[in-house]
């Protein structure tokens, strides 16, 4: 079962509601507004159905978990917005079919547990997505203490991704992904190293990016107070954007079995690093299999 955890693809129904949107975030036409980052031209191919579904299947892919682009900021929106657009991304990417399967979303500025709970209970939907900037510290956890609690007892996992990034004058266009997103992922990572396991202790996590590195910093937090000790055997690290140096380091620290893949499309391509066969099936198929479905490793 060769799996990708971490796709974006944007139905039909999605773009029609961003372009009807007069607030950020919007669609006008294909380009892409939002807070905190220069207009972006959409490539229409990158969200064409068919195409994304030919090249998937040309890869191999079994599975392709696609998620709502948390950076759009959706999940932060007023509930009402946040909650009736998520409702649009769930609808219209459940109607994909195969290969695509679904990350949930909810909105975080007020909280939808019973439409939580009743998403989660669908069986192409494989766990939640939050953005990094629900999670941002420790006091953050503790107030998503009763989303977490819902994903919990649906025994599916939880994927942690960059949320909006700060608006900034006079940097390049690569900004956001380097700077705001990997400071949010280290936030999160550290957030719930703090907090997150003790308060829910059977709960699976992946972080998007390998957490932004945040895992190699293990030695600077023993060095100012923290403690790191026994890998979490519950937390895992999704790929995007990173290769053979950085996906190599992050082994070293937390091994191998909780390295899965993801690619990120249509923002970077999926990458085999390269670090023999033994490692390529865990990293596309045992351990992506081991995050969602809960078996052991």
């Amino acid at each position: 079962m060769r799996t990708d955890c971490h796709q974006h693809l944007w139905p039909a129904a999605l773009i029609e509601a961003l372009r009807n949107r007069v607030q950020t975030p919007r669609l006008n036409g294909w380009e892409l507004l939002i807070d905190g980052e220069a207009p972006y031209a959409v490539d229409p191919l990158a969200h064409d159905t068919a195409v994304r579904r030919t090249q998937e299947t040309r890869e191999g892919k079994d599975q392709v978990l696609l998620s709502l682009s948390s950076p759009l900021g959706i999940e932060h929106l007023p509930f009402e917005e946040s909650r009736e657009l998520i409702e649009i991304w769930h609808r219209s990417a459940l109607e994909l079919g195969d290969p695509f399967l679904v990350w949930a979303a909810t909105p975080v500025s007020e909280f939808d547990l019973d439409g939580l709970a009743h998403i989660l209970d669908h069986d192409r939907v494989v766990g939640l997505q939050l953005p990094a900037t629900a999670l941002a510290d420790p006091d953050a956890i503790r107030r998503m203490r009763p989303v977490l609690d819902v994903v919990q007892a649906a025994n599916k996992p939880l994927l942690i991704h960059p949320g909006p990034a700060p608006a900034t004058t006079g940097t390049p266009s690569w900004w956001p992904a380097l700077v705001p997103y990997v400071a949010q992922l280290h936030a999160s990572w550290l957030a719930w190293h703090a907090v997150g396991r003790a308060q829910h202790s059977t709960l699976r996590v992946a972080f998007v990016a390998l957490a932004g590195l945040a895992p190699l910093h293990h030695e600077r937090l023993a060095a100012r107070g923290g403690t790191f000790g026994a890998v979490d055997p519950l937390v895992y690290y999704e790929t995007s954007s990173y290769d053979t140096r950085a996906i190599d380091a992050t082994i070293r620290v937390v091994g191998v079995d909780p390295i899965i893949h993801g690619s990120d499309r249509p923002y970077a391509e999926p990458r085999d690093p390269g670090l023999g066969h033994a490692f390529t099936h865990a990293l596309f198929s045992a351990n992506p299999q081991h995050l969602l479905k809960g078996t052991p490793r």
